[in-house]
């Protein structure tokens, strides 16, 4: 398939709100709900940290890439036999199999603890499903 009519079968719609579930996802994930207090003494961050961060680059910025992760996902998935099934199975097999071992392969050498790369794995392995099933679902 030719890149102008790939570009031209994908459904924007669904790429856009898979990357809002990503940003989503990650809202909750690392909310005091889950996983707020285990990373944020993971990543030595203290509640001062977190206040005094640049929210408006870092969120603009965790959109924008998570718009690139949906596009690409997108154009794995571009496909008229994709079905939600497929896409969710597409989306755990490159949340975890790529993602989330690539954070433990550099986990592994910046001498991250295991309770750091499960917070991380699991929220890109979850994001990946997610956006899969969206995808999936809007072919």
């Amino acid at each position: 398939m030719e890149m102008q009519n790939a570009l031209s079968q994908l459904n924007w719609i669904a790429i856009f709100t898979a990357a809002l579930s990503v940003f989503l996802i990650g809202g909750l994930w690392y909310s005091p709900l889950l996983f707020a207090k285990p990373w944020m003494k993971e990543n030595s961050f203290s509640n001062e940290d977190m206040r005094t961060s640049n929210k408006p680059k870092i969120f603009a910025l965790s959109f924008l890439f998570s718009f690139v992760m949906a596009f690409n996902l997108a154009m794995f998935l571009n496909d008229e036999k994709t079905t939600l099934l497929w896409g969710a199975i597409a989306g755990l097999l490159a949340g975890f199999g790529w993602v989330a071992m690539s954070l433990f392969v550099i986990g592994q050498f910046e001498r991250k603890s295991t309770k750091y790369m499960l917070i991380h794995g699991g929220y890109v392995t979850v994001s990946f499903i997610v956006m899969g099933l969206i995808i999936g679902a809007w072919r």
